[in-house]
Order: C-alpha cells, then sequence, then structure tokens
C-alpha cells in the first residue's frame, strides 16, 4: 500500500478495512502480510540505538511477542484506520482488553461508572474483583438516561466505562450526551461497541476517548478467532500498552491476529447483510402470535429506537425474543431448531441464539446479576449471514412447537 496515512483517513470504510495494516512482505513480495511465529527478535546492536527497541512509542521495534509482535501491530493499524483512532492496541479477548483498561487507567481509591448491564464477564470484574479486591470504587448505573451518569459522578471518578448496544438486552446509551458529561469533569469515556461490529456506529466522532471490541464476535466473524481491541486517543493507548501488555500477558497470537486482519477486511460488507437479515428477522418475529416481545434498536418498538436511529447507521444483527406461554417453551423451541445453533457467542456468519432462563444460580447467564432484567425469560439471537428466508423458516417451524396458554387459562 503505498498511499499515505492522512490521505487513507478520508477514504471510505470498505476502503480502509481492506488497506489499513496491509503491505507487500519485503521478503517474499507476497501482498498479504505473512504470520509471524518468531518468539524473539533481533535487537539492535548499536550502543545508540539499542534502546529504541524497547521504546513503546516505536511500534515497529520488536523485541519480545509479549510486548508485541508484527501481526499484532498490523491488525492495530487496521482497527486504528477503520475508526478513525490515533493508536490501537490489541489484546488475547475482549475481556482482555477491558481488563486491560481498568488495570491501566484505575488504582485503588479511583471510582469507575459503568453500564449496569453489560457483559456479564465485565460485570464480575467490576463487582468482584475491582471494587471487593483492589479498592476501586465502582457504580453501575443505567446509563440510557445520562442523568444517571451525571448523578453519579464524584471527585475522584476517573472512567466512565459504557456499553452500547449493550449485551444482552441491546440496551442503547446516548454516547455523544456521555461524551459531554466526561469531558466537563475530565473523565475518559470508554465504550464498549462490539454489538455494533465497528462499521454502524463511530463512538469517537461522538466524543469517546478509548472504543473496545471483542474482536472474536462480527469483526472476525467466522467464528474461528478470538481477540480484543482498544482503538482511541495516542496517550491513552500508550499507557494501556504500557502497564497491559507486558504485566498482564494478555497478548493475541500471531495466528489469531492473522485470522481477524483477514476477517477485518469484509466486515463492512457482512455487517450490512447482518442488519438486512436482522431487520428482517425482527419484524418477522414481532408479528408472530407466539412471541411476546422482540427487542431489536431498528424496530419502533424498541423503547430507544430514535437514539439509535441518530447515533448508529445500522442496527446489526442481535435482539432479544420473548415467548408465550410457559418456561418450558423456550426448551421446545430450541429443541426444534435445525438452521439455527443454540450457542454462546454472537456475530458469527451462522446464526446463533442463547437462552437466558429466568431462574439458576450461574451468574455467567446473568441471573444473579439483573434478574429484573432477565424477567421471565428471553432468547438473545445473533442473525447470521444466512438467506433471510431459512431463517425465517426455521424459526417459523421452531415456533409451531411452542404451546400456547388455552383459552380456559
Amino acid at each position: 500500500m503505498n498511499i499515505p496515512e492522512e490521505e487513507m483517513q478520508n477514504m471510505g470504510p470498505a476502503t480502509r478495512s481492506i488497506h489499513c495494516g496491509e503491505g507487500v512482505d519485503a521478503e517474499t513480495k507476497a501482498i498479504r502480510r505473512p504470520i509471524v511465529l518468531a518468539n524473539s527478535f533481533e535487537l539492535n546492536d548499536d550502543a545508540d540505538t539499542l534502546s529504541e527497541s524497547f521504546l513503546w512509542e516505536n511500534t515497529h521495534a520488536y523485541n519480545y511477542p509479549r510486548s508485541r509482535h508484527p501481526n499484532a501491530r498490523y491488525l492495530e493499524e487496521r482497527l486504528a484506520g477503520m475508526e478513525n483512532g490515533e493508536d490501537c492496541v490489541v489484546f488475547a479477548s475482549g475481556v482482555a482488553a477491558i481488563s486491560g483498561t481498568f488495570f491501566s487507567l484505575l488504582s485503588a481509591g479511583d471510582h469507575i461508572i459503568s453500564s449496569r448491564i453489560c457483559y456479564i464477564g465485565i460485570h464480575g470484574l467490576l463487582n468482584e474483583h475491582l471494587a471487593k479486591r483492589f479498592g476501586v470504587e465502582v457504580s453501575l448505573v443505567d446509563t440510557w438516561d445520562a442523568d444517571n451518569v451525571q448523578a453519579a459522578l464524584r471527585p475522584n471518578t476517573k472512567v466512565i466505562h459504557i456499553e452500547t448496544p449493550a449485551n444482552p438486552t441491546t440496551c442503547i446509551s446516548d454516547i455523544e450526551a456521555i461524551a459531554r458529561i466526561a469531558k466537563r469533569a475530565c473523565v475518559i469515556l470508554s465504550v464498549d461497541s462490539t454489538f455494533a461490529g465497528v462499521v454502524t456506529q463511530d463512538p469517537l466522532a461522538l466524543g469517546a476517548d478509548l472504543v473496545m471490541h471483542s474482536l472474536t464476535k462480527y469483526v472476525n466473524g467466522h467464528g474461528d478467532g478470538l481477540g480484543g481491541s482498544v482503538t482511541g486517543r495516542q496517550d491513552l493507548i500508550t499507557r494501556i500498552r504500557d502497564a497491559a501488555s507486558v504485566h498482564l500477558g494478555a497478548t493475541i497470537n500471531p495466528f489469531n491476529a492473522w485470522l481477524i486482519m483477514r476477517s477485518a477486511a469484509t466486515l463492512p460488507l457482512r455487517m450490512k447483510q447482518h442488519c438486512e437479515n436482522g431487520m428482517h428477522i425482527a419484524r418477522f418475529l414481532e408479528a408472530h402470535p407466539k412471541v411476546s416481545f422482540v427487542r431489536y434498536p431498528g424496530l419502533k418498538s424498541h423503547s430507544q429506537h430514535e437514539l439509535a436511529k441518530k447515533q448508529m447507521n445500522g442496527f446489526g444483527g442481535m435482539m432479544n425474543i420473548g415467548l408465550k406461554g410457559e418456561s418450558e417453551n423456550y426448551f421446545r423451541f430450541l429443541k426444534n431448531l435445525k438452521l439455527v445453533t443454540h450457542a454462546v457467542c454472537l456475530g458469527h456468519a451462522e446464526s446463533l441464539v442463547q437462552y437466558y432462563p429466568q431462574e439458576g444460580d450461574r451468574p455467567e447467564i446473568g441471573v444473579l446479576n439483573y434478574p429484573e432484567d432477565i424477567g421471565e425469560g428471553f432468547l438473545r439471537l445473533s442473525v447470521g449471514l444466512e438467506d433471510a428466508e431459512d431463517i425465517v423458516a426455521d424459526l417459523r417451524q421452531a415456533l409451531d412447537h411452542v404451546a400456547l396458554p388455552s383459552e380456559d387459562t
């Protein structure tokens, strides 16, 4: 790639997703970055330049892959270009990216405000570890109302962290409004934008300091690679890279970085199809007599549809589905699916569904952490890239096995 970086920033998202971080291999002349599996790199042997091999600012100086390695750096350049961030650092998973960020930016006695509805792994990290073990004050608030964020501010608040759309309930937070609150208070705003898949939402343009993704989901999209990323201001990324890469050791491996780099090139096309399929499926389900509710930001019935329209240019493929009748109906539905798979994760090419039951003792499915939001249980559907009518047909035949309450009851 011979296009200057500043010129590339003015090009469209599809172009940036293909060309950022790409280049011709110097040795083989391959037009795709190779996988570099070395666990050690030759250092400068000149006294005046040896230190350059260890400077965090010198992102193309490699010494040991726990610090950085070529495939991670190529992916970081691609993601920074896709989100118009000053820099990016990638990790072994999405949770590692967020944990590494909190580890780097927070100290005992500091205060963090976070979305109450967030990925259950982060919910546990905040409550069980940062709050109880490491002396960080944690406020979990309903960030769908920016006034709740304003009210939660304290003199020692250092970070506001929001997840939008939120996992698993698709709750939407107003990034721009919360960014104004953060800036007035001189607080860092980080946004987990995983459900938006990079190209349908631009938190940095809306005022966020950092944007995070579980790359495992939409960015990779093929169900075969694990990773996480943080993109944003150079000074913050340097702090995160310095503190988290070496001392947490949650470095993405070269093969996963290469897989995600490959997949990111087609992300704009894939997200367009996820969005189209998502809207089609949501409309079908909302009209079905055995479905009690559908929560999908693209539907007018979603309580924050107007906000989603304002800050997103597509609504993705994530939704919640409630079924009428007894809880056993959820199992009847799941057992009769043929095309859609009952599995964790999301953003894959294939459609996936996960059941969130109303009762249980497993915090990882959310029941203990936010039972009022689980309600009587629901399904989280990740709409894939199959032909929309094939997905509809599978959902329809599975819904045929759902038993409605009799008229007598």
